[in-house]
């Protein structure tokens, strides 16, 4: 009986040589390329070089050494065809039972700092083109991309002397899995259009999650396989695993955050959505004040900081039941405190927020937008009366919390502090209602207000005024704006316009 053959070209060399004697053990002739030929022939393995096969040398600093029909001939071949069987014997094309190939690294190379040129030539053709062609031949051939299927292939080899159908269909599947994300990625590069014809969706899997929303729903977690970002590259420095709900909750978070670039800021999330958000002028006091904000429903949730976190505020953050802490650095006696916690989670984000867009998926379809990354400089005051220059400062800090925010979405604030948070109300009345109860219940000194979207009637404007707000700050755009500049001025309220919207559905 003729040797089987296997045809081996890899960037990943982990468990090749231990795979490889394995298949010189059951009767198999290793054909391999370049590095990985030299890998295997030092580690005292037998490889036939390429170019013996195709009796043609690889040529072009190596970006043509298996595309040629011996190779490709010899992957797709259907076995049970009598024509197919006679025409690769007329051309003495041996026939290829096993294509292990893991690409150039072109994921990781993607992002990097280096030119277009030096890009492209991580840009693997051969290397695909072999995948490809072994699993559309599926039938006869199995095709390994992953270092973790070494071990089933393996198994199945030596239980039965070959691999199942079923274990061919699905390596075949993983194949033009990875190959269409590499295509993705790679398109994107080229392209750099933000909305192409075709959406490509390049990311790899992180891990399998415990559920996702609730129970009964499955989920997983995935990373881009190009871009970087907060929620990519994150470092769990302590707790238990993260689920669907932290993970979205954490990127709420840290957004909120990083609003604040020239400010300490600390935000407090629940069920996706701020719950305490606060500047100060220490770790300590900024925690405190975002806790103030809402000290019940802060229990059981994120906690975000844009600062390093010092001892004193691991103390402070330690009484209160949190599921996760997340900064970008902690010094070493407040991680020593926050382990105690066993089951909290505490990360360190390492990336800025970068996300160029965000996706909405719907039923048949995928909804993209570029993501609401800007803050207006178009900021005007519209009323007669001119807010000071304290409440001016309070109404931008308010703002930039209220995007946020889902709407409709109101922020009452006293200028570093989020006091009371109104959203996801079917109309804006009962949000602002919401907000100013709940900010004047904990704090009876001047309160400024912020608003997602214009106020499409007055009465936002005459509730402000009689609950005792100092000014309001909104976008503007409705046709009764005029009613609410008249409104404000009746009241000798001072209104500031936006021009920006920042709608949070």
């Amino acid at each position: 009986m003729s040797k089987k053959r296997a045809l081996i070209s890899v960037s990943d060399k982990s468990g090749l040589i231990d795979f490889a004697k394995f298949l010189e053990e059951n009767d198999y002739e290793l054909v391999s390329t370049g590095g990985t030929f030299k890998h295997l022939k030092e580690a005292g393995l037998h490889p036939v070089q390429i170019d013996e096969v195709t009796e043609f040398p690889e040529m072009l600093d190596g970006r043509v050494k298996t595309l040629h029909p011996k190779v490709h001939g010899g992957l797709l071949a259907v076995r049970d065809s009598e024509e197919h069987m006679k025409t690769v014997q007329e051309h003495g094309i041996g026939l290829i039972d096993m294509v292990i190939v893991n690409l150039y690294p072109f994921f990781e190379h993607a992002n990097a700092a280096i030119s277009l040129d030096e890009k492209v030539e991580f840009i693997d053709i051969g290397g695909p083109s072999m995948l490809r062609s072994g699993a559309k031949n599926f039938n006869s051939v199995t095709v390994i991309t992953d270092v973790a299927d070494y071990d089933k292939v393996k198994k199945e080899i030596t239980e039965t002397g070959n691999t199942t159908l079923e274990t061919r269909k699905k390596l075949a599947g993983k194949v033009f899995n990875l190959t269409s994300a590499y295509d993705g990625a790679i398109s994107k590069m080229l392209l750099d259009e933000d909305y192409p014809q075709y959406l490509n969706a390049s990311f790899k899997k992180v891990s399998d999650l415990r559920y996702g929303e609730n129970p009964h729903q499955s989920a997983s977690y995935y990373v881009s396989t190009t871009d970087s970002g907060a929620m990519k590259d994150f470092e769990t420095l302590g707790g238990k695993e993260l689920s669907f709900n932290n993970l979205r909750d954490m990127d709420l978070c840290w957004k909120v955050v990083s609003e604040f670039k020239d400010d300490l800021a600390c935000c407090a999330v629940k069920h996706s959505t701020p719950c305490g958000v606060a500047v100060g002028t220490s770790a300590l006091e900024t925690y405190k004040k975002t806790f103030e904000c809402d000290p019940v429903s802060i229990f059981g949730g994120i906690i975000g900081m844009n600062f390093k976190v010092d001892a004193a505020t691991a103390e402070e953050l330690n009484k209160t039941f949190l599921e996760i802490v997340m900064a970008p650095d902690f010094d070493g006696a407040a991680l020593e405190i926050l382990r105690k916690k066993k089951n909290l989670r505490i990360i360190k984000i390492k990336n800025p927020v970068s996300d160029p867009q965000t996706w909405v998926k719907v039923d048949g379809g995928i909804l993209v937008q570029g993501a609401d990354n800007q803050f207006s400089d178009q900021i005007k005051t519209v009323t007669t009366a001119k807010p000071t220059t304290e409440q001016e400062k309070a109404l931008l800090f308010a703002q930039r919390v209220v995007k946020y925010v889902k709407s409709n979405a109101i922020v009452v604030s006293n200028g570093n502090q989020a006091l009371g948070i109104g959203g996801g109300q079917v109309n804006r009345i009962w949000a602002t209602e919401h907000a100013v109860q709940r900010a004047k219940e904990k704090f009876d000194g001047d309160l400024v207000l912020a608003s997602d979207a214009f106020f499409p009637f007055r009465d936002v404007v005459d509730f402000c005024a009689k609950e005792g707000i100092k000014a309001i700050i909104q976008p503007g755009g409705s046709l009764r704006d005029e009613e609410s500049i008249e409104t404000a001025n009746e009241h000798g309220l001072p209104m500031m316009f936006t021009g920006m919207r920042h709608f949070f559905h």
